[in-house]
């Protein structure tokens, strides 16, 4: 079967801010960047947190080999129960994975953007990135080119990178300070030895230090990637990320650690601690007065496939893609229809932003509410025991502004009724565990609750709503924000240090 060439001629996204809550962090977060960079980012899901209800991405697993060790990652294969970096079920050929792409790509027109994350390190495996990067560009120039790396072989890559029109690149940077990266990293492999303690870290963090500073002399858009570790970088990601956004880093993700012991990393079996969602929180907010902030982030496996919190990986096995008929003409036709019409409702979105709480009646000074919403494409879609995660945004006088998920387990199993689920072994039951997942909100969206959640969650002090199904999420977090104002229950908080 011969591939087809996919073209895409429809219109480039203007300069312009952000709406609302997008971009992932408070109303128009990408505004300081120039046009021209705005621009490229604004509709891409991986960086706009408006941008992720409507258009997809995929990872092609092509780079098995690692040249470093981070104690926690655990890379397995053949794995279709766990979401997390490093994970896939398939390892594919460049060649294999072109054709997954086009597949992807005709099956699924939202999609536009193709990345290359792994299971290892895509720059560890030079021969197979490029070589599907560089038949990608051939064969699809419309897909938007990226990959993620540790860092390490960075600066070497840097010419390739910029010759296969890969405009965007991720890069994890978890400290700057090589006393710290040492209690990250066992070791690396460099220059054919395999290095420990902190001189390996040294070495990592002079080159990733390089690596970025290349990049963006190139032009090529940086974000950096930091995984959370407490006890370990908590004190110290607000230096790291500084330091990024001096040397032109785009956009920060810091990501909460995950050390399930189940997973066989090195934190997960020693029992390190994972980051409660308030401590994520407060360290995205404290390194948001440095740059612009990442918070929509899920964590990807190697081999995702869909819209950002969905996987779509089983429909596109290699064994489903070869007895696949797809007509390629048609769905490239319909690839440019359904971009255009996305592209030109984001425009009027952005032209049509929400006002802010102040605007709407919200006396100034009211405390900001955070709210917990079972949302689907932009909207709150989703029953509450159907939501596998909940988009957690806050309410404030400044307006309405996206913080970030927190994942659940779906514990219902039909439409209308649910049971409560006690796994064996396990203390509560799953819906206890959601509800307590929720801490800290006040207020829970959904398209539709039962009556048992609905008594539980009142009694944890989250008020249930279903009265906003199909609407704009930012247009129903503000109603309801409006809604409680009206009770008076928005006064500030009162510091009883500051009143002794």
């Amino acid at each position: 079967m011969e591939l087809p060439v996919i073209s895409h001629s429809g219109p480039k996204a203007e300069g312009g801010g952000c709406a609302s809550s997008g971009c992932g962090s408070a109303p128009d977060a990408l505004a300081h960047l120039p046009d021209h960079i705005r621009a490229k980012v604004q509709d891409h899901p991986c960086y706009s947190e408006e941008a992720h209800h409507y258009f997809a991405r995929m990872h092609v697993a092509v780079a098995p080999a690692c040249n470093i060790q981070c104690n926690y990652c655990n890379r397995k294969y053949d794995c279709s129960n766990e979401s997390r970096p490093g994970v896939v079920s398939e390892l594919l050929t460049p060649d294999q994975a072109i054709r997954k792409v086009l597949a992807v790509a005709a099956e699924i027109p939202q999609m536009t953007v193709l990345g290359i994350a792994g299971p290892g390190d895509p720059l560890a495996n030079p021969a197979r990135t490029f070589d599907t990067f560089r038949q990608l560009s051939e064969k699809a120039p419309d897909i938007k080119l990226c990959v993620s790396t540790n860092g390490l072989s960075l600066p070497e890559h840097v010419d390739e990178i910029a010759k296969h029109n890969i405009d965007h690149v991720t890069i994890t940077i978890n400290c700057v300070d090589p006393e710290i990266g040492a209690q990250i990293y066992p070791w690396i492999y460099w220059q054919n030895k395999r290095i420990r303690g902190v001189e390996a870290a040294r070495i990592l963090i002079e080159q990733q230090q390089k690596g970025l500073e290349m990049l963006t002399a190139r032009g090529i858009l940086v974000k950096v990637n930091s995984v959370l570790i407490p006890g370990v970088n908590d004190q110290h990601l607000a230096e790291v990320s500084k330091i990024v956004k001096a040397k032109g880093a785009f956009l920060h993700n810091v990501m909460p650690l995950i050390a399930e012991a189940e997973h066989g990393t090195y934190y997960g079996l020693m029992g390190q601690p994972e980051p409660t969602a308030e401590q994520l929180q407060a360290l995205q907010d404290e390194c948001a007065g440095d740059m612009a902030m990442m918070r929509h982030c899920r964590q990807c496996r190697a081999d995702a496939v869909g819209l950002l919190g969905e996987d779509r990986g089983d429909e596109f096995t290699m064994d489903k893609i070869d007895v696949m008929d797809i007509d390629y003409a048609a769905a490239m036709a319909r690839r440019k229809e359904v971009h255009d019409a996305i592209i030109d409702q984001l425009e009027a979105k952005r032209g049509n932003a929400p006002a802010a709480a102040v605007d709407r009646g919200i006396p100034a000074g009211s405390r900001p509410v955070l709210m917990a919403v079972a949302g689907k494409n932009g909207v709150v879609a989703e029953h509450f025991g159907h939501a596998r995660e909940f988009l957690i945004y806050e309410a404030s006088p400044a307006g309405v502004r996206f913080i970030g998920h927190r994942k659940t387990e779906l514990y219902c199993g039909g439409m209308d009724s649910c049971g409560d689920v006690i796994e064996a072994g396990a203390s509560e039951s799953l819906l206890d565990r959601n509800i307590r997942i929720l801490e800290g909100c006040e207020v829970v969206l959904c398209a539709k609750i039962g009556y048992e959640p609905w008594g539980k969650l009142e009694a944890a002090g989250i008020a249930p709503n279903g009265e906003h199904a199909m609407e704009a999420i930012e247009d129903a977090v503000l109603a309801v924000y409006k809604e409680i104002a009206a009770t008076g229950k928005l006064a500030p908080a009162v510091d009883s240090k500051k009143v002794a």
